[in-house]
Protein backbone atom coordinates (compact mmCIF):
# COMPACT_ATOMS: atom_id res chain seq x y z
CA UNK A 1 0.00 0.00 0.00
CA UNK A 2 1.40 3.48 -1.08
CA UNK A 3 -0.40 6.07 1.25
CA UNK A 4 2.77 8.47 1.95
CA UNK A 5 1.81 11.89 0.93
CA UNK A 6 2.67 12.80 -3.47
CA UNK A 7 5.24 14.75 -4.08
CA UNK A 8 3.98 18.34 -4.72
CA UNK A 9 2.01 18.79 -7.87
CA UNK A 10 3.38 20.62 -10.96
CA UNK A 11 0.96 23.23 -11.82
CA UNK A 12 1.98 26.61 -13.00
CA UNK A 13 0.03 29.44 -10.50
CA UNK A 14 -0.63 30.83 -13.72
CA UNK A 15 -2.50 28.09 -15.27
CA UNK A 16 -6.40 26.58 -14.59
CA UNK A 17 -7.03 23.12 -15.12
CA UNK A 18 -10.47 22.03 -17.28
CA UNK A 19 -11.80 19.41 -15.57
CA UNK A 20 -15.54 18.25 -17.97
CA UNK A 21 -17.81 16.73 -16.18
CA UNK A 22 -20.50 16.48 -18.85
CA UNK A 23 -20.15 12.75 -19.39
CA UNK A 24 -20.85 12.10 -15.70
CA UNK A 25 -22.73 15.05 -13.39
CA UNK A 26 -23.66 16.22 -16.96
CA UNK A 27 -25.23 13.01 -17.75
CA UNK A 28 -27.21 12.91 -14.67
CA UNK A 29 -29.18 15.80 -15.74
CA UNK A 30 -32.75 14.73 -16.83
CA UNK A 31 -32.85 13.90 -20.84
CA UNK A 32 -29.03 13.87 -21.21
CA UNK A 33 -28.22 10.56 -21.12
CA UNK A 34 -26.17 8.88 -23.98
CA UNK A 35 -24.89 5.79 -25.36
CA UNK A 36 -21.68 3.74 -24.77
CA UNK A 37 -21.16 4.85 -28.74
CA UNK A 38 -22.27 8.75 -28.04
CA UNK A 39 -20.08 9.09 -25.18
CA UNK A 40 -16.99 8.07 -26.34
CA UNK A 41 -17.59 10.52 -29.89
CA UNK A 42 -18.26 13.69 -27.30
CA UNK A 43 -15.19 12.21 -24.68
CA UNK A 44 -12.70 12.62 -28.34
CA UNK A 45 -14.31 16.32 -28.97
CA UNK A 46 -13.53 16.94 -25.20
CA UNK A 47 -9.93 16.06 -25.81
CA UNK A 48 -9.75 17.95 -29.34
CA UNK A 49 -11.01 21.10 -27.41
CA UNK A 50 -8.58 20.40 -25.04
CA UNK A 51 -9.92 19.51 -21.57
CA UNK A 52 -7.11 18.56 -19.39
CA UNK A 53 -9.09 15.96 -17.19
CA UNK A 54 -12.27 14.44 -18.77
CA UNK A 55 -14.75 12.60 -16.29
CA UNK A 56 -15.70 9.65 -18.02
CA UNK A 57 -18.49 8.47 -15.78
CA UNK A 58 -19.35 6.34 -12.60
CA UNK A 59 -18.34 2.99 -13.55
CA UNK A 60 -20.36 1.17 -10.37
CA UNK A 61 -23.22 2.70 -11.18
CA UNK A 62 -24.34 0.13 -14.15
CA UNK A 63 -22.36 -2.20 -16.75
CA UNK A 64 -23.37 0.39 -19.36
CA UNK A 65 -21.46 2.97 -17.53
CA UNK A 66 -18.49 0.67 -16.78
CA UNK A 67 -18.42 -0.20 -20.96
CA UNK A 68 -18.32 3.54 -21.76
CA UNK A 69 -15.57 4.49 -19.44
CA UNK A 70 -13.39 1.54 -20.35
CA UNK A 71 -13.69 3.00 -24.33
CA UNK A 72 -13.03 6.18 -23.25
CA UNK A 73 -10.18 5.30 -21.10
CA UNK A 74 -8.58 2.69 -23.82
CA UNK A 75 -8.86 5.59 -26.78
CA UNK A 76 -7.83 9.15 -25.42
CA UNK A 77 -4.24 8.78 -25.15
CA UNK A 78 -3.15 12.38 -24.26
CA UNK A 79 -6.09 13.73 -21.57
CA UNK A 80 -6.34 12.55 -18.06
CA UNK A 81 -9.59 10.38 -17.54
CA UNK A 82 -10.86 10.04 -14.23
CA UNK A 83 -13.71 7.87 -12.92
CA UNK A 84 -15.88 8.64 -9.63
CA UNK A 85 -16.21 6.02 -6.79
CA UNK A 86 -17.73 6.83 -3.31
CA UNK A 87 -15.48 6.03 -0.94
CA UNK A 88 -16.33 2.35 -0.60
CA UNK A 89 -14.49 -0.55 -1.58
CA UNK A 90 -16.99 -1.45 -4.56
CA UNK A 91 -17.06 1.53 -6.21
CA UNK A 92 -13.27 1.87 -5.63
CA UNK A 93 -12.57 -0.95 -7.69
CA UNK A 94 -14.84 -0.36 -10.32
CA UNK A 95 -12.92 2.52 -11.06
CA UNK A 96 -10.00 0.87 -11.31
CA UNK A 97 -11.01 -1.80 -13.81
CA UNK A 98 -12.55 0.70 -15.77
CA UNK A 99 -9.29 2.91 -16.12
CA UNK A 100 -6.90 -0.75 -16.57
CA UNK A 101 -5.54 0.54 -19.91
CA UNK A 102 -5.77 4.56 -19.49
CA UNK A 103 -2.58 6.23 -20.48
CA UNK A 104 -3.56 9.03 -17.62
CA UNK A 105 -5.63 7.21 -15.27
CA UNK A 106 -7.43 9.49 -12.08
CA UNK A 107 -9.76 7.88 -9.75
CA UNK A 108 -11.80 10.90 -8.01
CA UNK A 109 -13.31 9.24 -4.34
CA UNK A 110 -15.62 11.51 -2.34
CA UNK A 111 -18.10 11.58 0.77
CA UNK A 112 -20.44 13.79 2.48
CA UNK A 113 -18.65 16.32 5.13
CA UNK A 114 -21.46 18.87 6.06
CA UNK A 115 -23.99 18.02 8.79
CA UNK A 116 -26.58 18.07 7.15
CA UNK A 117 -25.68 15.27 5.22
CA UNK A 118 -24.08 13.52 7.84
CA UNK A 119 -27.01 13.23 10.27
CA UNK A 120 -29.78 12.84 7.56
CA UNK A 121 -27.49 11.12 4.40
CA UNK A 122 -24.92 9.00 5.93
CA UNK A 123 -25.62 8.67 10.08
CA UNK A 124 -21.95 9.55 10.34
CA UNK A 125 -20.35 10.75 13.12
CA UNK A 126 -17.15 13.78 12.25
CA UNK A 127 -14.72 11.08 13.12
CA UNK A 128 -16.61 8.17 10.94
CA UNK A 129 -16.35 10.41 7.58
CA UNK A 130 -12.82 11.55 8.11
CA UNK A 131 -12.29 7.78 8.49
CA UNK A 132 -14.21 7.18 5.44
CA UNK A 133 -12.43 9.84 3.48
CA UNK A 134 -8.91 8.34 4.46
CA UNK A 135 -9.96 4.46 3.66
CA UNK A 136 -11.18 5.97 0.14
CA UNK A 137 -8.36 8.04 -0.67
CA UNK A 138 -5.48 5.00 0.50
CA UNK A 139 -7.28 2.41 -1.65
CA UNK A 140 -7.66 4.55 -4.58
CA UNK A 141 -3.82 4.87 -4.25
CA UNK A 142 -3.15 1.56 -4.77
CA UNK A 143 -4.31 1.62 -8.07
CA UNK A 144 -3.22 4.74 -9.34
CA UNK A 145 -0.98 7.86 -8.44
CA UNK A 146 -3.20 10.68 -9.63
CA UNK A 147 -6.39 10.24 -6.90
CA UNK A 148 -9.23 13.65 -6.22
CA UNK A 149 -10.69 14.09 -3.27
CA UNK A 150 -14.44 15.66 -2.73
CA UNK A 151 -15.97 16.86 0.26
CA UNK A 152 -19.32 16.56 -0.75
CA UNK A 153 -21.60 19.78 0.21
CA UNK A 154 -18.07 21.36 1.20
CA UNK A 155 -19.76 25.20 0.98
CA UNK A 156 -22.68 23.51 4.10
CA UNK A 157 -19.10 21.90 6.17
CA UNK A 158 -17.87 23.58 9.07
CA UNK A 159 -14.81 25.13 8.48
CA UNK A 160 -12.37 23.78 11.13
CA UNK A 161 -13.94 20.06 10.34
CA UNK A 162 -13.08 20.78 6.17
CA UNK A 163 -10.17 21.65 6.95
CA UNK A 164 -8.96 18.99 8.23
CA UNK A 165 -10.63 16.30 5.89
CA UNK A 166 -8.73 18.15 3.77
CA UNK A 167 -5.25 17.51 5.37
CA UNK A 168 -6.34 14.01 6.06
CA UNK A 169 -6.64 12.87 2.39
CA UNK A 170 -3.40 14.94 1.32
CA UNK A 171 -1.90 12.91 4.00
CA UNK A 172 -3.42 9.82 2.40
CA UNK A 173 -2.28 11.04 -0.94
CA UNK A 174 -4.56 12.83 -2.89
CA UNK A 175 -3.14 15.01 -5.33
CA UNK A 176 -6.39 17.20 -5.63
CA UNK A 177 -8.73 18.38 -3.31
CA UNK A 178 -12.13 19.56 -4.94
CA UNK A 179 -14.16 21.92 -2.54
CA UNK A 180 -17.98 21.47 -4.29
CA UNK A 181 -20.96 23.59 -4.03
CA UNK A 182 -23.44 21.03 -4.30
CA UNK A 183 -26.33 22.67 -3.69
CA UNK A 184 -25.57 26.21 -5.65
CA UNK A 185 -25.72 27.55 -2.35
CA UNK A 186 -22.76 30.08 -2.01
CA UNK A 187 -22.07 33.56 -3.48
CA UNK A 188 -18.79 34.46 -4.25
CA UNK A 189 -17.69 36.36 -1.93
CA UNK A 190 -17.80 33.13 0.65
CA UNK A 191 -16.46 31.13 -1.59
CA UNK A 192 -13.21 33.66 -2.83
CA UNK A 193 -12.71 33.78 1.34
CA UNK A 194 -13.10 29.82 2.11
CA UNK A 195 -10.51 29.17 -0.76
CA UNK A 196 -8.27 31.57 1.00
CA UNK A 197 -9.00 29.90 3.96
CA UNK A 198 -8.33 26.28 2.93
CA UNK A 199 -5.14 27.70 1.38
CA UNK A 200 -3.53 29.10 4.57
CA UNK A 201 -5.17 26.42 7.20
CA UNK A 202 -4.66 23.13 5.41
CA UNK A 203 -1.88 21.24 6.41
CA UNK A 204 0.54 20.39 3.76
CA UNK A 205 -1.98 22.62 1.10
CA UNK A 206 1.00 22.95 -1.33
CA UNK A 207 1.01 19.43 -2.49
CA UNK A 208 -2.35 19.73 -3.56
CA UNK A 209 -4.12 21.12 -6.37
CA UNK A 210 -7.68 22.83 -4.90
CA UNK A 211 -10.41 22.30 -7.13
CA UNK A 212 -14.04 24.25 -7.18
CA UNK A 213 -17.15 22.40 -8.46
CA UNK A 214 -20.09 24.71 -8.43
CA UNK A 215 -23.81 24.30 -9.09
CA UNK A 216 -26.33 27.01 -10.87
CA UNK A 217 -29.12 26.98 -8.60
CA UNK A 218 -28.86 30.71 -7.42
CA UNK A 219 -27.50 31.33 -11.41
CA UNK A 220 -24.41 31.91 -9.76
CA UNK A 221 -21.92 28.76 -11.00
CA UNK A 222 -20.01 30.63 -13.23
CA UNK A 223 -19.43 33.50 -11.04
CA UNK A 224 -18.81 31.49 -7.94
CA UNK A 225 -16.13 29.72 -9.99
CA UNK A 226 -14.22 32.85 -11.18
CA UNK A 227 -14.36 33.74 -7.05
CA UNK A 228 -12.71 29.85 -6.46
CA UNK A 229 -10.32 31.16 -8.72
CA UNK A 230 -9.76 34.15 -7.46
CA UNK A 231 -9.22 32.30 -4.21
CA UNK A 232 -6.66 29.96 -5.30
CA UNK A 233 -8.40 26.88 -7.38
CA UNK A 234 -6.39 25.77 -10.06
CA UNK A 235 -8.79 23.56 -11.44
CA UNK A 236 -12.63 23.84 -12.54
CA UNK A 237 -14.60 21.20 -12.51
CA UNK A 238 -17.17 22.37 -14.98
CA UNK A 239 -19.75 21.41 -18.20
CA UNK A 240 -20.28 21.96 -21.35
CA UNK A 241 -23.66 24.14 -22.19
CA UNK A 242 -23.50 24.29 -18.55
CA UNK A 243 -25.96 20.62 -18.02
CA UNK A 244 -25.82 18.76 -14.91
CA UNK A 245 -27.96 18.24 -11.99
CA UNK A 246 -31.21 20.06 -11.00
CA UNK A 247 -30.10 23.68 -12.87
CA UNK A 248 -27.07 22.47 -14.41
CA UNK A 249 -22.74 23.21 -13.42
CA UNK A 250 -20.62 25.91 -14.21
CA UNK A 251 -20.91 26.22 -17.79
CA UNK A 252 -17.06 25.81 -19.44
CA UNK A 253 -17.53 28.02 -22.17
CA UNK A 254 -18.11 30.67 -20.01
CA UNK A 255 -15.74 30.44 -17.01
CA UNK A 256 -13.24 29.46 -20.13
CA UNK A 257 -13.96 33.28 -22.13
CA UNK A 258 -14.28 34.92 -18.64
CA UNK A 259 -10.64 34.09 -18.06
CA UNK A 260 -9.51 34.56 -21.68
CA UNK A 261 -11.23 37.93 -22.18
CA UNK A 262 -10.38 39.11 -18.64
CA UNK A 263 -6.90 37.78 -18.64
CA UNK A 264 -4.97 40.53 -17.06
CA UNK A 265 -7.92 40.49 -14.65
CA UNK A 266 -7.42 37.11 -13.40
CA UNK A 267 -4.09 36.48 -14.27
CA UNK A 268 -4.78 32.92 -15.45
CA UNK A 269 -5.19 31.08 -18.30
CA UNK A 270 -6.63 27.04 -19.83
CA UNK A 271 -5.24 25.71 -23.03
CA UNK A 272 -8.88 25.20 -24.13
CA UNK A 273 -8.92 25.90 -28.24
CA UNK A 274 -12.00 28.25 -27.64
CA UNK A 275 -12.11 27.94 -31.46
CA UNK A 276 -13.74 24.65 -30.90
CA UNK A 277 -16.19 25.97 -28.12
CA UNK A 278 -19.55 26.31 -30.61
CA UNK A 279 -18.64 22.87 -32.61
CA UNK A 280 -18.13 21.08 -29.40
CA UNK A 281 -21.77 23.10 -27.42
CA UNK A 282 -23.66 22.23 -30.91
CA UNK A 283 -22.15 18.17 -30.57
CA UNK A 284 -23.65 18.01 -27.56
CA UNK A 285 -27.17 19.10 -28.10
CA UNK A 286 -27.32 17.16 -31.15
CA UNK A 287 -26.53 14.04 -28.65
CA UNK A 288 -28.80 14.86 -25.84
CA UNK A 289 -31.49 16.80 -28.16
CA UNK A 290 -31.30 19.65 -25.42
CA UNK A 291 -30.94 22.57 -27.24
CA UNK A 292 -29.10 25.80 -26.36
CA UNK A 293 -31.36 28.87 -25.52
CA UNK A 294 -30.63 31.35 -27.85
CA UNK A 295 -29.50 34.11 -25.39
CA UNK A 296 -27.06 31.83 -24.10
CA UNK A 297 -23.38 33.16 -23.44
CA UNK A 298 -20.80 32.45 -25.79
CA UNK A 299 -22.60 29.59 -27.66
CA UNK A 300 -26.53 30.59 -27.95
CA UNK A 301 -27.57 31.94 -31.32
CA UNK A 302 -28.30 35.19 -30.07
CA UNK A 303 -24.25 35.56 -28.58
CA UNK A 304 -23.59 37.83 -31.58
CA UNK A 305 -26.82 38.82 -33.49
CA UNK A 306 -27.44 42.27 -33.06
CA UNK A 307 -31.33 43.83 -34.30
CA UNK A 308 -31.22 47.23 -32.41
CA UNK A 309 -30.45 50.31 -34.81
CA UNK A 310 -28.49 52.09 -32.56
CA UNK A 311 -26.20 48.65 -31.79
CA UNK A 312 -25.84 47.70 -35.76
CA UNK A 313 -24.30 51.44 -36.58
CA UNK A 314 -22.12 51.13 -33.86
CA UNK A 315 -21.04 47.81 -35.27
CA UNK A 316 -20.53 49.03 -38.52
CA UNK A 317 -18.39 51.98 -37.30
CA UNK A 318 -16.22 49.79 -34.96
CA UNK A 319 -17.03 45.51 -33.39
CA UNK A 320 -15.50 46.62 -31.01
CA UNK A 321 -18.54 49.26 -29.48
CA UNK A 322 -20.91 46.19 -28.94
CA UNK A 323 -18.76 43.25 -28.63
CA UNK A 324 -15.85 42.43 -25.89
CA UNK A 325 -14.98 39.13 -27.95
CA UNK A 326 -14.44 38.32 -31.54
CA UNK A 327 -17.00 35.35 -32.98
CA UNK A 328 -14.59 33.73 -34.73
CA UNK A 329 -12.46 33.13 -31.56
CA UNK A 330 -15.49 30.60 -30.02
CA UNK A 331 -16.26 29.04 -33.10
CA UNK A 332 -18.66 31.21 -35.09
CA UNK A 333 -18.49 32.48 -38.34
CA UNK A 334 -18.95 36.01 -38.15
CA UNK A 335 -21.46 38.33 -36.36
CA UNK A 336 -25.07 38.59 -37.38
CA UNK A 337 -27.22 41.85 -37.82
CA UNK A 338 -30.30 40.78 -37.62
CA UNK A 339 -32.94 42.31 -39.83
CA UNK A 340 -35.92 43.43 -37.77
CA UNK A 341 -38.61 45.95 -36.62
CA UNK A 342 -35.73 47.13 -34.27
CA UNK A 343 -32.95 47.50 -37.25
CA UNK A 344 -32.22 50.91 -38.57
CA UNK A 345 -31.16 52.56 -41.97
CA UNK A 346 -27.32 51.69 -41.61
CA UNK A 347 -27.89 48.43 -41.31
CA UNK A 348 -30.22 47.35 -43.87
CA UNK A 349 -27.73 49.45 -46.42
CA UNK A 350 -25.00 47.75 -45.11
CA UNK A 351 -26.71 44.41 -45.93
CA UNK A 352 -28.22 44.97 -49.45
CA UNK A 353 -24.40 46.26 -50.26
CA UNK A 354 -23.51 42.93 -49.02
CA UNK A 355 -25.78 41.64 -51.67
CA UNK A 356 -24.72 43.41 -54.51
CA UNK A 357 -28.00 45.56 -54.61
CA UNK A 358 -26.44 49.27 -53.59
CA UNK A 359 -29.25 51.50 -54.11
CA UNK A 360 -29.01 55.41 -54.17
CA UNK A 361 -30.24 57.73 -51.32
CA UNK A 362 -33.34 58.04 -52.77
CA UNK A 363 -34.02 54.60 -53.01
CA UNK A 364 -33.26 53.60 -49.83
CA UNK A 365 -35.67 55.36 -48.42
CA UNK A 366 -38.70 54.17 -49.84
CA UNK A 367 -37.08 50.39 -49.56
CA UNK A 368 -36.31 51.96 -45.75
CA UNK A 369 -39.88 52.61 -45.88
CA UNK A 370 -40.86 48.93 -47.75
CA UNK A 371 -39.09 47.00 -45.01
CA UNK A 372 -40.13 48.67 -41.99
CA UNK A 373 -43.70 47.87 -43.18
CA UNK A 374 -42.25 44.75 -43.61
CA UNK A 375 -40.72 43.99 -40.09
CA UNK A 376 -43.95 45.00 -38.17
CA UNK A 377 -45.08 41.71 -39.92
CA UNK A 378 -42.33 39.46 -39.59
CA UNK A 379 -39.73 38.36 -36.65
CA UNK A 380 -37.19 38.61 -38.93
CA UNK A 381 -36.78 39.90 -42.73
CA UNK A 382 -34.17 37.83 -44.66
CA UNK A 383 -31.86 38.22 -47.49
CA UNK A 384 -34.73 37.37 -49.82
CA UNK A 385 -37.21 39.34 -48.44
CA UNK A 386 -34.80 42.31 -48.71
CA UNK A 387 -33.92 41.54 -52.25
CA UNK A 388 -37.69 41.28 -53.57
CA UNK A 389 -38.17 44.77 -51.55
CA UNK A 390 -35.85 46.23 -54.14
CA UNK A 391 -37.60 45.16 -56.73
CA UNK A 392 -40.17 46.17 -55.98
CA UNK A 393 -42.44 42.38 -55.64
CA UNK A 394 -44.01 41.08 -53.01
CA UNK A 395 -41.89 39.76 -50.55
CA UNK A 396 -43.68 36.40 -50.62
CA UNK A 397 -43.56 35.26 -53.91
CA UNK A 398 -40.61 36.59 -55.43
CA UNK A 399 -38.06 34.26 -55.90
CA UNK A 400 -36.39 32.83 -59.30
CA UNK A 401 -36.71 28.86 -58.65
CA UNK A 402 -40.13 28.57 -57.49
CA UNK A 403 -40.98 25.04 -55.35
CA UNK A 404 -43.95 23.63 -56.96
CA UNK A 405 -44.26 19.95 -55.37
CA UNK A 406 -42.03 17.99 -52.83
CA UNK A 407 -41.80 14.20 -51.58
CA UNK A 408 -40.29 13.11 -49.03
CA UNK A 409 -40.12 9.28 -47.99
CA UNK A 410 -37.94 8.55 -44.92
CA UNK A 411 -36.71 5.30 -45.44
CA UNK A 412 -38.28 3.55 -43.01
CA UNK A 413 -37.82 -0.22 -42.27
CA UNK A 414 -35.53 -3.12 -44.01
CA UNK A 415 -34.23 -2.36 -47.44
CA UNK A 416 -35.77 0.79 -47.44
CA UNK A 417 -33.60 3.81 -48.61
CA UNK A 418 -34.89 8.07 -47.67
CA UNK A 419 -35.97 9.24 -51.45
CA UNK A 420 -36.94 12.96 -52.45
CA UNK A 421 -38.49 14.48 -55.21
CA UNK A 422 -39.11 17.85 -56.21
CA UNK A 423 -40.69 19.73 -58.65
CA UNK A 424 -39.36 23.60 -59.78
CA UNK A 425 -40.20 26.74 -62.11
CA UNK A 426 -36.71 28.10 -63.07
CA UNK A 427 -36.20 31.63 -63.77
CA UNK A 428 -37.50 31.33 -67.57
CA UNK A 429 -40.61 29.23 -66.73
CA UNK A 430 -39.29 25.89 -67.00
CA UNK A 431 -40.71 23.05 -64.99
CA UNK A 432 -37.76 21.10 -63.87
CA UNK A 433 -38.15 17.74 -62.05
CA UNK A 434 -36.02 15.42 -60.21
CA UNK A 435 -35.18 12.96 -57.53
CA UNK A 436 -32.28 11.47 -55.12
CA UNK A 437 -31.77 9.07 -52.52
CA UNK A 438 -29.51 10.17 -49.34
CA UNK A 439 -28.57 9.49 -45.63
CA UNK A 440 -31.40 10.48 -44.29
CA UNK A 441 -35.03 12.84 -45.87
CA UNK A 442 -33.59 16.11 -45.50
CA UNK A 443 -30.24 14.92 -46.93
CA UNK A 444 -32.08 13.23 -49.99
CA UNK A 445 -34.16 16.27 -50.47
CA UNK A 446 -30.87 18.47 -50.88
CA UNK A 447 -29.68 16.24 -53.48
CA UNK A 448 -33.04 16.28 -55.81
CA UNK A 449 -33.06 20.22 -55.19
CA UNK A 450 -28.83 20.04 -56.09
CA UNK A 451 -29.55 17.81 -59.46
CA UNK A 452 -32.95 19.64 -60.34
CA UNK A 453 -31.31 23.73 -60.51
CA UNK A 454 -26.99 22.07 -60.79
CA UNK A 455 -26.34 24.32 -57.97
CA UNK A 456 -23.79 22.07 -55.65
CA UNK A 457 -23.99 23.85 -52.00
CA UNK A 458 -22.04 22.01 -49.45
CA UNK A 459 -23.96 22.34 -46.22
CA UNK A 460 -22.09 23.32 -43.22
CA UNK A 461 -24.95 23.80 -40.68
CA UNK A 462 -28.62 22.93 -40.75
CA UNK A 463 -31.46 24.01 -38.18
CA UNK A 464 -35.43 23.86 -37.82
CA UNK A 465 -37.12 26.60 -35.11
CA UNK A 466 -40.59 26.60 -34.20
CA UNK A 467 -41.30 30.23 -34.94
CA UNK A 468 -45.01 30.79 -33.62
CA UNK A 469 -46.87 28.37 -31.35
CA UNK A 470 -50.11 25.97 -31.34
CA UNK A 471 -50.79 22.89 -33.74
CA UNK A 472 -50.16 25.19 -36.84
CA UNK A 473 -46.83 26.04 -35.75
CA UNK A 474 -44.44 27.75 -38.48
CA UNK A 475 -40.95 25.97 -38.59
CA UNK A 476 -38.23 27.65 -39.81
CA UNK A 477 -35.40 26.15 -40.96
CA UNK A 478 -31.85 28.12 -41.55
CA UNK A 479 -28.99 26.75 -43.66
CA UNK A 480 -25.18 27.91 -44.01
CA UNK A 481 -23.34 26.92 -47.00
CA UNK A 482 -20.83 26.93 -49.37
CA UNK A 483 -20.29 27.50 -53.14
CA UNK A 484 -17.20 27.54 -54.82
CA UNK A 485 -15.67 29.01 -51.12
CA UNK A 486 -18.23 31.35 -50.43
CA UNK A 487 -20.04 31.21 -47.69
CA UNK A 488 -24.09 32.03 -47.93
CA UNK A 489 -27.04 31.50 -45.80
CA UNK A 490 -31.01 31.13 -46.25
CA UNK A 491 -34.15 30.32 -44.15
CA UNK A 492 -37.42 29.33 -45.14
CA UNK A 493 -40.78 28.90 -43.51
CA UNK A 494 -43.67 26.66 -43.73
CA UNK A 495 -46.05 24.19 -41.42
CA UNK A 496 -44.07 21.79 -42.74
CA UNK A 497 -40.35 21.28 -41.74
CA UNK A 498 -39.05 19.77 -45.11
CA UNK A 499 -40.91 22.36 -47.43
CA UNK A 500 -39.40 24.98 -45.08
CA UNK A 501 -35.77 23.02 -45.83
CA UNK A 502 -36.46 23.34 -49.29
CA UNK A 503 -37.10 26.88 -49.03
CA UNK A 504 -34.28 27.39 -47.24
CA UNK A 505 -31.95 25.86 -49.75
CA UNK A 506 -33.61 27.53 -52.53
CA UNK A 507 -33.12 31.24 -51.40
CA UNK A 508 -29.17 30.18 -51.23
CA UNK A 509 -29.77 29.03 -55.04
CA UNK A 510 -31.68 32.17 -55.44
CA UNK A 511 -29.20 34.21 -54.83
CA UNK A 512 -26.61 32.25 -56.87
CA UNK A 513 -28.94 32.30 -59.44
CA UNK A 514 -28.98 35.89 -59.95
CA UNK A 515 -25.52 36.26 -59.92
CA UNK A 516 -25.11 33.64 -62.68
CA UNK A 517 -23.65 31.00 -60.77
CA UNK A 518 -25.83 28.53 -62.15
CA UNK A 519 -25.70 25.82 -64.80
CA UNK A 520 -28.33 24.31 -66.82
CA UNK A 521 -29.62 21.11 -65.58
CA UNK A 522 -29.92 18.35 -68.25
CA UNK A 523 -33.11 17.15 -67.70
CA UNK A 524 -34.25 13.41 -69.33
CA UNK A 525 -37.47 11.89 -70.11
CA UNK A 526 -37.63 10.19 -66.47
CA UNK A 527 -35.97 12.11 -64.17
CA UNK A 528 -37.47 10.77 -61.08
CA UNK A 529 -36.13 7.02 -62.16
CA UNK A 530 -33.17 7.91 -63.35
CA UNK A 531 -32.19 9.76 -60.17
CA UNK A 532 -32.87 6.95 -57.86
CA UNK A 533 -31.24 4.26 -60.40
Amino acid sequence: MNASPPEPTAVSPHDVRIFDTSLRDGEQSPGCSMTATQKLRFAHALAELGVDIVEAGFPASSSADMDATRAIARELRNTTVATLARCHAGDIEACAAALEQAQAPRIHVFVSTSPLHREHKLGLSREEVLERAVMGVQLARRHVDDVEFSAEDALRTERDFLAEVCAAAIAAGARTINIPDTVGYTTPGEIRELFEYLRANVRDAGRAVFSTHCHNDLGLAVANSLAAIEGGARQVECTINGIGERAGNCALEEVVMALNVRRAHFGVGTRIDTRRLVPTSRLLARITGMSVQRNKAIVGQNAFAHEAGIHQHGMLKHRGTYEIMRPEDVGWSRSQMVLGRHSGRAALQDRLAALGMAVDEAALNAVFARFKALAEKKREVFDADLEALVLGADANVARAYRLLRVQVGTGVGDGNLPTASVQLLDPDGTTLSEAAIGDGPVHALFEALGRATGIELQIDSYHVSSVTTGDDAQGQASLTARHDGVELTGSGTSTDILEASAHAWLDIANRLARTGHVRRPRQTASPTATAIA
